[in-house]
């Protein structure tokens, strides 16, 4: 698979020389100053992938052409929102950029409750803690009807851990679930937004009465609209899984599982409506075995996020070593090296390690840790190329 990584652009501190010597292949990226809805336009395009191509690299993968939230609860601009969306996959096949990858999930991106989990060996990873979860649900945003989604004994973890938790704790679940995790990557809110939780439940007020049905409905509407468009230029349009794979803060989640996949693929049935695999987030459902999911869509998988999670009964998980946890990754690449060994896959959530530490980088997206992880998948897919050559699989 062709080894790409995840570039935030022209200001990200880390620089397209420093990729090349830690021999990634190919970038992906986004026009993410431009604003969620509007057009890309061919100019903007040409200029980032020109920027790209003479730092030695190619632009291989999109990440994201963001769906903005009218077309997901059928606002009444989505034909409009739409059209100009079929404008940018237009733009960007005409430029040579194929692989478009975006995700159809309800007001938020993905969910963590501690960006720093400290590990035994003083690294620290992403977390998700149902029980600070929950209280974030009941006690912060006090969403109507939250406790419905609750058993007892996750709402009297919840009442215990009111007893004891701090403004400074409440504040950093605020920032750390509705604002970190988001806003550094064309989110609903961002750094700096007064109110986040006020901005927040509006948000999600957008979504009341639609359930899964209703929100499948709206997929299966715009895939129809712009699927034309990615065949007629070439462009594979590519889903990324609900991070976590399942319903959170009563909002429906439609890319979580073998069924919730096969729906889609079907709805729409053309191979350029696919599939980003992105084994960390299928993985932190106890309900997914990931492997299995790759062997069934490898045909419909155009980009592979590769990492995994370690995910327990009581609802936690967090990001596991890239050799180890749930989505086996040895076996993943085993079967997509085979179906497609043209693949762009990135690594992705590396540790926070050594000097990345102070560098203040995104969420997940730390260099040091990334290169790591990069090692390590560098060295099972080298393992899995040499089987290939030798027909042992």
């Amino acid at each position: 698979m062709e080894k790409t990584w995840r570039w935030f652009g022209k200001k990200d501190p880390i620089t397209l020389a420093m990729l090349r010597q830690i021999g990634v292949e190919g970038i992906v990226t986004a026009l993410h100053d431009v604003p969620n809805g509007e057009v890309w336009t061919s100019e903007a395009i040409m200029d980032l992938k020109q920027y790209i191509e003479d730092g030695g690299l190619r632009w291989s993968v999109v990440e994201s052409l963001p769906v903005s939230e009218s077309i997901k609860y059928a606002g009444p601009d989505r034909d409009q929102l739409i059209e100009n969306y079929k404008i940018s996959l237009k733009n960007l096949g005409q430029a040579g950029v194929k692989t478009v990858c975006y995700n159809f999930m309800p007001v938020i991106d993905w969910i963590r409750t501690d960006l720093e989990h400290m590990l035994p060996d003083g690294t620290s990873t992403l977390y998700f803690n149902k029980i600070r979860f929950a209280y974030f649900d009941c006690k912060i945003l006090n969403r109507e009807g939250a406790e419905a989604d609750y058993s007892a004994e996750v709402l009297n973890a919840v009442k215990e851990l009111d007893k004891t938790i701090t403004q400074a704790e409440k504040e950093e679940l605020i920032n750390t679930i509705i604002v970190k995790t988001q806003g550094f990557v064309n989110g609903n809110i961002k750094e700096g937004d007064q109110q986040p939780v006020a901005i927040f439940k509006r948000l999600l007020a957008l979504y009341n009465g639609i359930d899964k049905n209703a929100l499948r409905q709206n997929m299966k509407y715009f895939l129809e609209k712009v699927i034309p468009v990615a065949e007629e230029y070439g462009v594979n349009l590519c889903v990324h899984p609900d991070d976590p794979p399942f319903a959170v803060l009563g909002l429906p989640r439609i890319v979580t599982s073998h069924e919730d996949i096969e729906w889609f693929l079907k709805a729409v049935d053309n191979v350029h409506n696919g599939l980003t695999f992105c084994a960390g987030s299928l993985s932190a459902g106890l309900h997914n075995d990931v492997p299995a999911l790759a062997k069934k869509f490898a045909s419909r998988i155009h980009f592979v996020h590769l990492r995994s999670t370690e995910a327990t009964p009581d609802g936690n998980f967090m990001e596991s070593s890239h050799l180890n946890g749930r989505a086996n990754l040895l076996e993943v690449i085993r079967t997509l090296e085979k179906a497609n060994p043209e693949l762009p896959m990135r690594v992705d959530h590396g540790k926070l390690m050594l000097d990345d530490v102070d560098k203040n980088y995104n969420p997940g997206y730390s260099f040091l840790g990334r290169m790591y992880a990069l090692a390590q998948v560098s060295g099972m897919m080298a393992a899995v190329q040499d089987e290939i050559k030798k027909g042992q699989i």
